[in-house]
Order: structure tokens, then sequence, then C-alpha cells
């Protein structure tokens, strides 16, 4: 397999969809290792993610044609280790020039600076946070100025956020196509 031209290679590359399969094939050879990471455009993460910065820029600067980015701390415990911060957003939009989608859940320590860092993301297109208590008006705001070509936004459970400025620049200069906010209401009991 080492004598195929690297075209034929990244062509055979391109047709393996499953992960797991992209992962092994990966350590086959070096040369695979290489190509894969070339031609790898997605990549999804959970709760094993170490977000120190130097695992951080070792991982984007291994995949350097990420378009789509998913970040998912459903079910972390501080035993797995700190979580992505505004630090690690920092890492991701300066080593992910190509990045379009960007998928953050349960990451409950990236507020309104990480968000300001996602700005310089001129081609991100959709933002989708789930469960992200401390991103607040203030952030998103910054998002949808930096971020021209932003079509699709998802807001969910983020708690700090209203309504406000930023969903009148969005309505006046944006060109969002779908648009969900969603905040989970706590049942509240009353007593008279």
């Amino acid at each position: 397999m080492e004598d195929l031209p690297e075209p034929l290679l990244a062509e055979i590359v391109k047709r393996i969809t499953k992960t797991s399969d992209l992962n092994s094939l990966s350590l086959v050879s070096k040369q695979l290792c290489t190509v894969e990471a070339e031609h790898r455009d997605a990549i999804r993460v959970g709760c094993g993610l170490n977000p120190s910065t130097e695992a951080l820029v070792s991982l984007f600067s291994r995949f350097l044609n990420l378009a789509k980015v998913e970040i998912n701390y459903s079910g972390w415990k501080p035993s797995n280790g700190d979580q992505l911060n505004n630090q690690g957003l920092r890492v991701l939009s300066s080593h992910c020039p190509l990045l379009s989608e960007l998928a953050l859940s349960f990451c409950s320590y990236i507020g309104d600076s990480g968000l300001g860092y996602l700005a310089d993301c001129k081609k991100l297109r959709s933002l989708r946070l789930n469960c992200a208590p401390a991103v607040t008006s203030t952030g998103i705001f910054r998002v949808a100025v930096g971020c021209r070509y932003l079509s699709v936004l998802h807001l969910v459970d983020c708690t700090a956020v209203d309504i406000g400025e930023w969903l009148e620049y969005l309505g006046r200069y944006g060109s969002l196509g779908e648009l969900v906010v969603r905040i989970a209401m706590e049942s509240a009991s009353m007593t008279s």
C-alpha cells in the first residue's frame, strides 16, 4: 500500500465514512495517518478530551482541514478532568481556519470571552450551544457581528442569554435561516 500514489490514497480515505474505520486506518502506516489527517473535515469529541492548551493545539494541528467540530460533555464528572474553556476556544479559532459548523454541549466553562474568539472564525455558518450557562447575550452579539455568514444559531438551555441587541442585529444585518432559542424552565412550586 506504501507504493500507491497519494492522490489514490486520498480517494480511498475519502470513501471511508465510519469514524472508527478512519481511526483504524490511520494506525496502519504513517503515510495513511498523514493522508487521513489531511482529509478529515469533521471531528467529534467528548468527556475524554483533555482540554489543556497543549492537547488542543496538538489535536487541531493534526487535522488542518476541520470544518465541523462537535464537543459534547454530556455525562461529565469532575473525575473526567477539565472541560473546554475560553482559552480552548481561542486555540480552536486560531487553528481551524475552515471551521464552518461548531456544536458545544454541556460546556460549563465557556463564556462570552470564548465566544469573542469565535467571532474570528469568518467562515462559521452554524453555531449550536446546548447548556452553556456562562454564555450571555454579549457573547452571542460578538458572534453575530463577527461571523457574517452565520445562518444557523441554536441556543438551548443557555439560561443567561436574553433576547436583545444580538437578535435585533441579526434581524437587520444577519442572514439567519434557522434560529432556535429554547430555555428549560425549572418547575417551581407555589405556596399560598
